[in-house]
């Protein structure tokens, strides 16, 4: 099912430069602001980008719920923004945080420490 975007008050200078997925969102990296490891991914549309920015915690547009959840809400797995920057296409947010606890919903820091792939050259 395609999202329809919804009005934003996100500033339209960083909304004219999203490149959108079909159904109205981009990925968005959280990344540990100090040591520099890969968190999470999770999913923003304009107006998570925008509650992002302007209340220092992380918000994502949950697609299988269909609605918005600041991380660390129900969980006390908190992460505080740091600094928003977008990747040279503006079709990803990497969001650097100060993580409290898990970043995953398994309950474990990191959702890349399970499945390591072996890679052979």
């Amino acid at each position: 099912m395609t999202r329809q975007p919804q009005p934003s008050p996100l500033d339209p200078a960083i909304a004219a430069r999203l490149k959108r997925s079909a159904d109205g969102l981009v990925p968005a990296i959280a990344q540990q602001y100090d040591t520099g490891e890969v968190l999470m991914l999770g999913w923003m549309d304009d107006e998570a980008l925008h509650r992002t920015l302007t209340t220092g915690r992380c918000t994502y547009w949950s697609r299988s719920r269909q609605e918005y959840w600041v991380k660390g809400d129900t969980s006390g797995h908190v992460q505080r923004v740091k600094s928003v920057a977008l990747d040279c296409d503006a079709d990803t947010v990497l969001v650097k945080v100060d993580q409290t606890g898990a970043a995953c919903h398994t309950g474990t820091r990191t959702c890349f420490d399970t499945d390591v792939l072996p890679v052979t050259q």
